[in-house]
């Protein structure tokens, strides 16, 4: 029997300290559960052979050192979740401590929960590390690939206060809203790629399989084809060339390696986001989505005590877009020189001014994460309705383009058969 000091957790958030007498670290871990604490650190006591509790230690962590952690990860299929995947993990974590079980346990549960996305094997990493007295935050940082700055801030934040129930609560719905935002864009996508593909697909079989049908017909007739048909001819001729498909793809790969490496590089990233802001239709739906990510970002972070330097740092790796980065890491400049929030934002250019003055609310009122979470609303739903636009304009535009190729086609071979006709009448 050993003794180990702990200190840890009331549900109330009061910290309190103690010593248990137990086999090993691991029974010491379940008993303070079992009294309805939250461990946040379990030592030996002194006068404890370190041994044991290396030996113990190393029994633990048997088979987990003998492969390097990057092997690992590679032969367990560890992938960045999806953000449903990781609302939905999180919320069935959430229900579990909600309803009063333990959190080794409770991770223990996950190991045999459907969450998909995210394997068996990460529960059962973390509930061994929480077991060897690591927070839950520190286990779920030793898993980027799963777990983002964001997510780990905000249990660490949790467990800080003594509150991490409703920590991840608010985790949840925050993936939640981004994996809604996310299934508006592709929905948005769906019909417009759709009727693309069935154009294209179209006109490579009629290029393909009518187009020499119909050429066999118009042979030894001594007729001149028209424009329109000569043009089609060409093209089909072109393409069913290897040499001439094998150069163009060879262009076409010069082109995307040339486009892979600009985009690289800082310049090159800075152009295609400015690009992607500016351009027509979809740069409005681009910026409505960046001031929603990013007010809806920082303000659940706030909202559960991060520091706002802290927050606006996570903030900044979260957002894609790179002139939103610069005009993040300026704000953060600003801040830490002791002004407010919204001034420096103002400064940057970027950020509309309904988004500042809301903000100058939210400070003179206290409630700055109030205010970032009426921005986010805001430009969600504004979001919503830009797509629904920017979706009525794509699939006429989509619809006209197939119709004019179709209509190219047609004219192409009907101009031809006309010419055939008005050749045999002479």
């Amino acid at each position: 029997m050993a003794s180990f000091t702990y200190k840890a957790r009331r549900r109330s958030g009061e910290v309190v300290n103690g010593v248990v007498d137990v086999p090993d670290r691991s029974a010491a871990l379940m008993q303070i559960e079992r009294l309805g604490l939250f461990p946040v650190a379990v030592d030996a006591a002194k006068g404890v052979g370190p041994a044991k509790q290396e030996i113990a230690s190393d029994r633990q962590g048997v088979g987990r050192a003998v492969l390097p952690r990057a092997f690992r990860d590679f032969l367990q299929r560890k992938r960045k979740p999806k953000l449903q995947e990781l609302a939905t993990f999180t919320q069935q974590l959430s229900n579990l401590l909600n309803s009063g079980m333990p959190l080794t346990v409770a991770l223990n549960s996950m190991t045999h929960l459907e969450s998909k996305g995210i394997s068996a094997e990460v529960s059962k990493e973390l509930k061994q590390d929480v077991m060897e007295g690591k927070g839950l935050s520190d286990a779920m940082a030793k898993q980027p690939v799963v777990f983002s700055d964001l997510y780990v801030n905000m249990v660490r934040a949790g467990e800080q206060s003594g509150a991490l129930v409703e920590v991840l609560q608010r985790l949840s719905q925050h993936y939640e809203r981004f994996a809604e935002v996310q299934q508006k864009f592709v929905s948005a996508l769906i019909y417009p790629s759709v009727v693309a593909c069935v154009g294209v697909v179209i006109i490579i079989f009629f290029m393909t399989y009518m187009l020499p049908k119909f050429l066999s017909i118009f042979e030894g007739m001594n007729v001149q084809l028209p424009f329109a048909t000569q043009v089609l001819v060409n093209f089909s001729n072109f393409f069913s060339n290897p040499a001439y498909l094998m150069i163009m793809g060879l262009v076409l790969a010069a082109i995307m390696i040339l486009f892979v490496r600009y985009r690289s590089t800082d310049a090159g990233k800075r152009s295609i986001d400015l690009w992607k802001m500016k351009a027509p239709v979809v740069g409005k739906v681009v910026k409505l989505n960046l001031y929603g990510q990013f007010a809806r970002t920082l303000a659940t972070l706030l909202e559960n005590g991060v520091p706002v330097l802290t927050a606006l740092k996570i903030t900044e790796q979260i957002i894609p877009n790179r002139i939103f980065k610069e005009a993040i890491a300026k704000t953060r400049e600003d801040v830490t020189d002791g002004k407010t929030l919204a001034q420096p934002l103002a400064r940057s250019k970027i950020f509309p001014q309904l988004m500042i003055d809301l903000l100058k609310i939210g400070e003179e009122t206290g409630d700055v994460p109030g205010a970032l979470k009426n921005v986010a609303s805001t430009y969600e739903n504004e979001l919503s309705i830009a797509l629904r636009v920017m979706t009525n304009l794509i699939e006429p535009a989509m619809i006209i383009l197939m119709a004019l190729g179709v209509g190219f086609l047609l004219f192409s071979v009907l101009s031809a058969m006309f010419a055939i006709t008005a050749n045999i009448a002479r």
